[in-house]
């Protein structure tokens, strides 16, 4: 039997030479469906802060309770890492006291929500310039 005709082992080396293109096939899906989830639950967020806003009119924390909304629509985000922004008729209100002056009904409340993201795959990140997930509701102040 010559060496050259031996087929055994062949099976084990051609697993070898691509699994670590299945690996990086794999864990790629998985880090990409981790961004796609926060997405979506970044911009279910956002939906129940505009919500939120747009039903504060006249009560004494419009912010806080907004900002409050999202983190709490939120459980699989760091709250720390979102970023909200909120306006009211394209004024934006960082305090319970400015939200409350300019929440006139009919007027569009408008909630920006960003979050960063990890495309980083095996060492390797497809975002060098960063990734941030955004989401973006408005409703109208009731």
């Amino acid at each position: 039997m010559s060496v050259f005709r031996d087929i055994r082992g062949v099976t084990a080396i051609e697993f070898s030479i691509i699994a670590p293109v299945l690996l990086v096939m794999v864990f790629g899906i998985l880090q990409f469906g981790i961004a796609m989830n926060h997405h979506m639950v970044l911009t279910n967020a956002a939906a129940k802060g505009a919500m939120t806003l747009a039903l504060s009119r006249g009560t004494a924390t419009p912010y806080a309770t907004t900002t409050s909304a999202i983190t709490s629509a939120a459980p699989s985000l760091t709250a720390g890492q979102i970023s909200i922004t909120v306006k009211v008729n394209g004024v934006a209100c960082a305090s319970d006291a400015a939200c409350s002056t300019i929440l006139v009904s009919g007027q569009p409340a408008l909630v920006k929500a960003t979050y960063p993201c990890d495309l980083t795959v095996m060492g390797v990140n497809y975002a060098p310039n960063g990734c941030t997930l955004k989401a973006e509701t408005a409703q109208l102040v009731q």
